[in-house]
């Protein structure tokens, strides 16, 4: 490669464009164009922090208008701001020890620009810094108050789930949240459901009936404690309940539950983590694949494993050969099924070895495994080779029809 002479400021000449004729059209004016004027004004009320409602009344626009144009000229607020070299060494250094709001006071920012620069300098990690005592008391005041959890997270500067979690602690209850389910409202719920009214509906009943006002969530959660399932709405027996739980004891799977009780895979996985019993069982979720095998079934793979070949009995019963090697090794069935060779069949196999005649026609003809013949060949001392496939593949009856050579009968 050459390199270019530092002089050198372009590869090709541009061509000259001709001179225009006559004046330039004039450009179309819009009414409501931005002047200058007004883009300077609106970039030194928005680095100045004033809020667009006012920025919007001095330019005389709506705030519709301004948002825009700040989005056009891509403004963000204290972007002009950038972090110091000493400003992340004190972040460094009280990050994690104090609390976020006084570390934002410190700096004169936000505790949401404290929380990202933490992230960016990877200071996130670890436990959170210790809650002080003035944060407990704006947090206790806050909640005596009736102040959204949200608005008490931003003035202490925590998140809102960790400022949940440390009421929760402090066995704190917020005044905006409704009280624990009673019996009587529980039960009432439960009869709305099984009715198949819808949860909004639900929660419209439940308030004129005097009591508090529920959320749908609230109403789905309190429908899932009590067993009930989209399915077929019904409340778990204490019976129900001895039968799942004892399959999870004893390792069997759930499927036949489908059947016997007559619920979804959804409303036994609901019940199941109710009862606490999710995670325990055996096997990975509990349920096996395929259908479920009756009595019936199992009467027939018992008389006829072993007595006939798998592939027809698959076919017969519906089901995979996989499966049915795995039902008679959990029923404990030895298989120990052979087909006979037939004189004919040995016949076939000694003349056509001494023939010449491929094995793979052999095997098409005799209309058996591979495996089984080659291990029948091989048990004969019958070694085929590589040999010419013949087209079309002779039949059964024209190998046995081939001249016999002398020698050891099969």
């Amino acid at each position: 490669m050459t390199d270019l002479a530092p002089t050198v400021v372009e590869l090709v000449a541009c061509p000259v464009r001709p001179e225009p004729e006559g004046r330039l059209p004039e450009m179309p004016f819009r009414q409501n164009a931005w002047t200058p004027q007004e883009v300077a004004t609106l970039e030194t009320g928005f680095r100045a922090d004033i809020p667009l409602a006012e920025i919007a009344a001095a330019l005389g626009r709506g705030l519709a208008g301004v948002r825009d144009k700040v989005a056009t000229l891509g403004l963000r607020r204290h972007s002009q701001r950038p972090w110091t070299p000493d400003e992340d060494n004190w972040l460094s250094r009280h990050y994690g020890s104090r609390a976020t709001a006084d570390v934002a006071a410190d700096l004169g920012r936000a505790c949401s620009a404290v929380y990202a620069r933490a992230g960016v300098l990877g200071l996130t990690e670890g436990t959170p810094p210790r809650w002080t005592s003035w944060e407990d008391a704006q947090l206790r005041a806050g909640y005596a108050a009736a102040v959204p959890i949200a608005q008490i997270a931003i003035l202490i500067g925590r998140p809102v789930s960790g400022t949940a979690s440390r009421a929760n602690s402090l066995g704190l209850r917020h005044p905006a949240k409704p009280p624990d389910w009673t019996e009587a409202e529980a039960m009432l719920t439960l009869s709305l459901a099984e009715e198949g009214h819808r949860y909004g509906h639900i929660a419209s009943l439940l308030v004129e009936a005097g009591y508090c006002e529920r959320s749908k969530i609230a109403i789905k959660a309190i429908l899932q404690r009590l067993g009930y399932g989209r399915g077929w709405g019904r409340s778990w027996t204490p019976e129900e309940d001895a039968l799942l739980t004892l399959a999870y004891r004893e390792g069997k799977s759930l499927t036949p539950l489908l059947t016997r009780l007559g619920r979804t895979r959804y409303s036994i996985r609901w019940r199941s983590e109710y009862l606490g019993l999710r995670g325990t069982h055996a096997m990975r979720d509990g349920f096996r694949g395929g259908p479920v095998w009756s009595d019936d079934d199992i009467a027939t793979l018992r008389a006829l494993y072993g007595k006939i070949p798998m592939t027809e009995l698959a076919t017969r019963m519906g089901r995979t050969k996989a499966s049915l090697f795995t039902r008679a090794n959990n029923l404990g069935l030895v298989h120990g099924y052979q087909k006979p060779w037939t004189d004919d069949e040995r016949h076939a196999l000694k003349r056509a070895y001494d023939n010449g005649v491929a094995f793979a026609d052999v095997v098409t003809a005799l209309g058996r495994n591979h495996a089984a013949v080659h291990k029948y060949a091989q048990k004969m001392g019958l070694l085929f080779g590589r040999r010419p496939r013949c087209t079309p593949p002779p039949t059964l009856d024209q190998i046995l029809a081939m001249e016999e050579i002398p020698g050891d009968k099969p």
